[in-house]
């Protein structure tokens, strides 16, 4: 089974993103900014991280850097934020993003991005 690592500073954001991933028979784990993130990054491996941009702390961005900067860098990045303006994505595929998802994104966008990005060709 599919690990995701899903990274919000919001509850509501980090619960209703674990639900539509367990639905879709993936496993989940929940960090409430960057740096929890990272911590849990060292403790065990996932396939993939779902993360906002807008945390307190260690921001998105930051978290992407450090991902790609470390030895976790094979793994798939998908952004999921309120923040979609073009800047915005460009700053997200500098950092070192996969892919960028707008919220509200729709269990069905979500649940295909993850698979698209998980699932062996």
């Amino acid at each position: 089974m599919k690990k995701v690592l899903i990274v919000d500073d919001s509850k509501l954001s980090r619960s209703y993103h674990s639900s539509v991933m367990k639905n879709a028979g993936f496993a989940t784990d929940v960090a409430s900014d960057g740096a929890a993130a990272l911590e849990k990054l060292m403790l065990e491996p996932f396939d993939l991280i779902l993360t906002d941009i807008n945390m307190r702390g260690m921001d998105g961005y930051e978290l992407i850097r450090r991902v790609r900067e470390g030895d976790f860098a094979q793994i798939p990045i998908v952004i999921i934020s309120t923040e979609q303006g073009e800047i915005d994505r460009r700053l997200g595929f500098e950092a070192g993003a996969d892919f960028c998802l707008a919220k509200p994104a729709t269990p069905q966008q979500i649940v295909e991005t993850i698979r698209m990005l998980t699932e062996k060709p």
